[in-house]
């Protein structure tokens, strides 16, 4: 899976002018499941989210976790996460998951995040939605299960 976290003050989502999801304090992920990604991977990359230590301190350093900094995160289904820029000028997107797989993924991801004690809001798989968000920082950061070439 491929998730690309932005640390935020706040973010919100709407489809259709209608708010789905939201976030105040804590993180915006953009999650994209790729081809041959399995449950098995689901589990260790939400542990992982969860202890990354990227809100300050007293002191002002990365040393806090969403989890020690009481933030909520919103998730939302991003699969042009997967866009393959190297041919030509419109990008590929066949290394995504299928959509059936995809929806179960990030269905399982975010469930995940909740059953670890955080406070989680979704967008709508596979909808047009339109992201609002508030970069704290800016902290911005990718994740990727697995190395791909």
């Amino acid at each position: 899976m491929r998730l690309l976290i932005q640390r935020v003050t706040e973010a919100r989502v709407e489809v259709g002018g209608e708010i789905k999801g939201r976030t105040g304090p804590g993180l915006l992920v953009l999650v994209c499941a790729m081809a041959g990604d399995t449950e098995a991977v689901i589990a260790p990359l939400a542990a992982k989210l969860s202890k990354l230590r990227i809100f300050p301190d007293e002191a002002g350093k990365m040393n806090r976790s969403v989890l020690d900094a009481s933030g909520g995160i919103l998730v939302v289904s991003q699969f042009t996460l997967a866009a393959d820029t190297r041919r030509g000028n419109r990008p590929g997107f066949s290394g995504a998951a299928a959509p059936e797989t995809g929806r179960h993924l990030y269905e399982l991801f975010a469930r995940e995040l909740s059953a670890l004690g955080i406070p989680v809001e979704t967008g709508v798989f596979g909808a047009d939605m339109q992201v609002h968000l508030i970069n704290d920082g800016p902290v911005t950061i990718w994740m990727d299960t697995e190395e791909r070439g």
